[in-house]
């Protein structure tokens, strides 16, 4: 059998060249048109109606926090699907995960999520629990709201796969012992977001 002429695998191995280059430029304008950029997330208030810790050492709270959180693309809309929160001290939670319901969130506009979070007794650590008593003696707790989920970007007809979404909000707020409702934000800086 003869083997092809070199002239030929040459203009083949040219050919599958280009072609791959070709195809490369095309996926990186694309990209670069398209380019999603992450969320962005502020807690802008928060309300504390209940925060009791027991022995054994369980924290029954109920507390509410407004949540804005702003999509920066001008072409890509972003879909969050099994979105849960809670609030956590001192990297433990203090409130059971609350599911959300799905949200689409269109290109450059802002959404507000107000969660009420807790529940009956959650179990923690004597640390968190002693904690939380001496910084609500001193008029100051450091608490965190997590949101985990799914996300997926939409650029018109193209849908990308779910990507996992982490959201961090550390915020600082005044409370005092026996304070029921509309609590002051001494800090909250902008939300950590992972994808």
């Amino acid at each position: 059998m003869a083997s092809p002429p070199r002239n030929t695998l040459r203009a083949l191995c040219t050919l599958i060249t280009i072609f791959l280059l070709l195809a490369g430029l095309a996926v990186l304008i694309v990209w670069l048109i398209y380019r999603p950029h992450k969320p962005q997330f502020t807690v802008v208030g928060a309300a504390i109606y209940d925060l009791n810790t027991t022995c054994p050492p369980f924290i029954s709270t109920s507390m509410q926090f407004s949540l804005v959180t702003r999509n920066p693309n001008r072409r890509v809309s972003i879909m969050y699907d099994k979105l849960t929160t809670y609030v956590s001290y001192r990297n433990q939670a203090i409130t059971p995960s609350l599911a959300l319901p799905p949200l689409y969130h269109a290109t450059k506009s802002t959404v507000a999520l107000s969660p009420v979070l807790g529940g009956a007794g959650v179990p923690v650590s004597v640390e968190v629990s002693n904690g939380l008593v001496m910084d609500e003696a001193y008029g100051v707790v450091a608490l965190s709201v997590v949101l985990l989920g799914r996300l997926r970007w939409k650029a018109g007809a193209i849908k990308t796969l779910r990507y996992g979404v982490y959201v961090k909000c550390d915020v600082w707020v005044g409370l005092k012992k026996g304070f029921v409702g509309q609590v002051p934000l001494l800090g909250s800086p902008k939300c950590k977001v992972d994808i």
